[in-house]
């Protein structure tokens, strides 16, 4: 069974975010990336697949940060045997879901496939959309949501989650794409060694991107920090001092 599984690489949450001087989006110089994931976990199940149906895992994203490759070497530690990335002119802000799917599309279209597997969204934008375009632009029936798969058959039983936690056991012919929300168990952890065992010994096959789709899109025309609505006061001292302020502050909101 042949297993594609597309990969992006989103802002890292944990570090401090910065906007850019025009208002329109975050800073890039000042971003660090790390694997979405949605995208891991839509490794994982392809990965738990491989091992249960045999097979390949193809891996393949679109290089707009100029720092997939760590992704794409992790991915080959952690048990993918093929490693793809698109590389070419791209905007600095990154790319649609609209353009993001296309170029998949182009892509994948001259490779062999059984299955493909996408995070069902990204956390960066949160738009949920590359999975539907893909399998729209390469003919492919979609489930979104999935938390789980089997294949048997020509067939995949899907387990896809809707709004209130209401689960549904779908059959899907193949080949198909599946939108990612959660593997069956968690990702697995690839050792730094066994990362840079797949730096010197894989290679990460590029595909040249020369024209990026113009897709109409909703602009961001500005970008704000969230204002600060609380705060909170550390109050030290004694335990006389500190009950007595406990006090002040009570009074002050009305409560004594």
């Amino acid at each position: 069974m042949e297993i594609i599984v597309a990969v992006k690489q989103v802002p890292d949450l944990i570090e401090e975010l910065e906007i850019n001087e025009d208002g329109t989006g975050l800073d890039p110089d000042l971003l660090s990336f790390v694997l979405n994931e949605f995208d891991d976990h839509a490794l994982e199940e392809a990965l738990l697949l491989k091992e249960e149906v045999g097979g390949s895992v193809t891996v393949i994203g679109v290089d707009t940060t100029d720092e997939l490759d760590q992704a794409l070497y992790t991915a080959i530690a952690k048990g993918a045997d093929r490693a793809v990335k698109l590389v070419g002119d791209f905007d600095e802000e990154g790319l649609s879901s609209h353009a993001m799917a296309r170029l998949l599309a182009d892509a994948i279209g001259g490779m062999s496939y059984d299955l493909i597997l996408v995070g069902v969204q990204a956390a960066d934008d949160l738009d949920g959309q590359v999975a539907p375009m893909l399998a729209a632009y390469l003919g492919l029936p979609h489930v979104g949501v999935v938390t789980g798969v089997q294949v048997q058959d020509g067939t995949a039983t899907v387990h896809k989650e809707f709004w209130g936690g209401i689960m549904a056991e779908l059959e899907v012919t193949l080949p198909a794409v599946l939108g990612i929300q959660a593997a069956r168990q968690p990702p697995r952890y690839a050792p730094v060694s066994r990362v840079r065992q797949a730096m010197k010994s894989a290679t990460i096959e590029e595909i040249e991107v020369d024209e990026v789709p113009q897709v109409p899109v909703a602009p961001v025309r500005r970008m704000f920090k969230p204002e600060a609505t609380g705060r909170a006061e550390i109050i030290e001292g004694d335990e006389a001092t500190i009950a007595e302020r406990i006090v002040e502050i009570l009074k002050e909101r009305g409560v004594m």
